[in-house]
């Protein structure tokens, strides 16, 4: 019989609606019992007579938990995919359940450390905002005291953005944009259902509102020796500490052989056109590939820009493409990731030349 201690809902989600428990592979299974006594949820019973484990209570099962499959001899027990938890875990309500978990029991889960942070916090106030796309705003954050400001920090690079007079935990997010002067700095927000950051970005922030930002953070940083060949793979709003690499790129090495390749589902997804359309004009050294699953129409791509009808692995197949000997940069949301780094290692590119950057919670 199911225990209520461990069929309680999952960060708000009924646990009978979720598919996660073990499945065992009887013909492979040897009778050890390691999965049976190692499960202190009481999932497993022992067959004594058919030396067979059981699975008996599969609500009892921690969701995403694979402990006994792992510890399996004969590897006779599976689990339904990971992406049925991510899949869960991108669910807005999902998400804020954790967040209040994390929020409501501080006391007890706070850690006591005091280690230091490589970064600063400020507060900033909303300079610009413009809507390029029904999804997606791009905010401009300046300095509100003169000094006090992300004047340094490494392309790629990203900060953590507070909601103003709420106790919500941070957001991330890339900065879009090489070092300036002014101590600006240029975010790019997509839209998320339920987002609460997003939420306030698109239906609440102002010109003159006063934000706390945190950084700079992250390693997503051009770690590539300057004779090497670059390969810059986005998609959506992953675009963001892409464009600030080829920024820095393009001022401090414009020589150098470089390829982007940015994806979106819809053509009309596409943002920033105009830095597009002066890159490939100016920039001879940089190719530029766009890749649109639901193809290409009436929305004004600028001449000499490659398109493709597909994903952004689909366009990694372009012609004007040579993926071999570059080093990669790859950001956007995980599922692309897995995809991208899997071609990309496929078309020999090494493990060590290739760095990822992703996005999550807004």
């Amino acid at each position: 019989m199911p225990d209520p201690r461990f069929t309680k809902p999952w960060h708000g989600v009924p646990r009978e609606e979720i598919h996660w428990n073990p499945t065992v592979i009887e013909e492979a299974c040897i009778g050890c019992g390691t999965c049976v006594t190692g499960c202190s949820r009481m999932v497993y019973r022992f067959d004594y007579e058919r030396k067979k484990a059981v699975v008996v209570d599969p609500l009892n099962c921690m969701v995403g938990c694979t402990t006994c499959a792992n510890t399996c001899p004969t590897h006779a027990i599976s689990f339904p995919s990971l992406d049925t938890v991510f899949a869960l875990e991108d669910r807005a309500e999902v998400r804020h359940a954790i967040e209040d978990d994390l929020r409501g029991r501080r006391g007890e889960l706070a850690w006591r450390g005091n280690l230091p942070h490589p970064d600063r916090l400020v507060e900033l106030v909303v300079g610009e905002i413009s809507r390029p796309t029904a999804k997606t705003l791009l905010v401009r954050l300046t300095p509100k005291v003169k000094g006090e400001c992300f004047c340094q920090f490494s392309p790629g690079q990203y900060v953590e953005v507070w909601i103003p007079d709420t106790e919500y935990l941070s957001r991330a997010y890339s900065i879009s944009n090489a070092p300036r002067e002014d101590g600006s700095i240029d975010l790019q927000i997509r839209q998320v259902e339920g987002g609460r950051l997003s939420d306030w970005a698109f239906n609440r922030m102002k010109f003159g509102d006063s934000v706390r930002v945190r950084g700079p953070l992250g390693s997503f940083t051009m770690r590539s020796p300057v004779d090497r060949r670059l390969l810059f793979v986005a998609g959506g709003t992953g675009f963001a500490p892409i464009e600030a690499l080829i920024e820095q790129q393009l001022k401090l090495a414009p020589q150098r052989d470089m390829v982007l390749v940015w994806g979106v589902v819809d053509e009309r997804d596409f943002y920033e056109i105009d830095r597009l359309e002066h890159w490939n004009w100016s920039d001879k050294s940089l190719r530029i590939v766009l890749a649109a699953e639901r193809g290409f129409g009436a929305y004004g791509i600028p001449p000499g820009i490659t398109t493709v009808t597909g994903t952004v692995v689909d366009a990694l197949w372009a012609p004007v493409i040579a993926i071999a000997d570059r080093d990669a940069y790859v950001a956007g949301p995980p599922k692309m990731l897995a995809a991208v780094v899997a071609h990309l290692r496929a078309a020999g590119i090494r493990a060590e030349d290739i760095r990822v950057d992703v996005f999550g919670v807004s």
